[in-house]
């Protein structure tokens, strides 16, 4: 019970990871129909950002908050630069672009940090917490915390507010938006800028866990891609819960079987999900690209 108890805490903690991923792709998709593989390096620039910061004596709120603000502004260059301009492109070469951007985001990573791990300090005191046998670091508790105050954020965001609405208008109905008077073009920059912002909140609270590379953006960007799919790729309490489930899914296949085989077994499970159901998954495609 006590090996369970620990599987199931550790699969909550990197389903959380995987759902703050998925929600930035679920962001942008929404609005512009765009699927954004460089979803990942955003959550690597604000975790390295916040590294950089921390490491100047900035206070570490002082740190995340620069590190966040700093990859909002890379996400609107990203979409100024390189999304805009292809907006008639279809929807495989805007994939293609998306990667292509990854990679290039990766490459600055790279040359801008280097190839050694980096670390960011507990946000808290690291003293385990003991919960009948199983351990749970207090980095855990703020990393799923994060999860569910982004979570009400949103919601807030999207129902409460004429921006937020304004961005489920285009979601909707983008012609109908722009009759009405909403600059989509503008909707699709902030749409950029929130999911660059989710991408650096996750990358940040995830490296007092893991820690930070250049390259940890591409399996994180994966996995948050699976929980998005699995999800249904529309609906952000959806894909949390598709985070979850690939988390713990994990966590027990690794504990039980192998590490080996953890990601092989939910790579497995999307392929399932691709073979059942293709149908509905391109159609909302085409719908938003029409």
């Amino acid at each position: 019970m006590d090996a369970v108890i620990q599987y199931l805490i550790t699969g909550l903690t990197t389903g959380s990871i995987y759902a703050l991923i998925a929600i930035g792709f679920v962001t942008i998709y929404n609005v512009t129909g765009i699927i954004n593989f460089a979803q990942g390096e955003f959550a690597m620039l604000g975790a390295m950002f916040c590294i950089t910061f921390s490491s100047l004596g900035l206070p570490i709120y002082v740190a995340i908050l620069l590190a966040v603000l700093c990859t909002a502004l890379i996400g609107f260059g990203v979409e100024k630069l390189a999304i805009a301009p292809t907006k008639s492109a279809s929807f495989i070469n805007l994939i293609i672009i998306t990667v292509g951007l990854s990679m290039v985001l990766k490459a600055i990573g790279l040359f801008a940090w280097g190839t050694y791990p980096k670390s960011l300090p507990a946000f808290s005191a690291n003293n385990p917490i003991q919960i009948m046998g199983a351990v749970l670091m207090p980095q855990s508790i703020w990393v799923i915390c994060t999860l569910f105050f982004l979570l009400v954020l949103l919601y807030f965001f999207f129902e409460k507010t004429i921006t937020g609405s304004a961005l489920k208008a285009c979601v909707v109905n983008p012609v109908a938006a722009r009759l009405m008077g909403i600059n989509t073009s503008s909707m699709s920059t902030l749409a950029f800028v929130l999911s660059a912002a989710v991408g650096a909140i996750a990358g940040i609270v995830i490296a007092p866990v893991t820690g930070a590379t250049y390259d940890m953006g591409l399996m994180l960007g994966l996995k948050g891609f699976m929980a998005m799919i699995i999800g249904g790729m529309t609906k952000v309490p959806a894909v949390v819960v598709a985070g979850f489930l690939i988390g713990i899914i994990e966590s027990f296949s690794a504990g039980y079987i192998s590490t080996s085989y953890s990601d092989a077994i939910s790579f497995g499970i999307l392929l399932l999900v691709l073979f059942v159901a293709p149908n509905g998954i391109m159609s909302k495609v085409i719908g938003n690209r029409v």
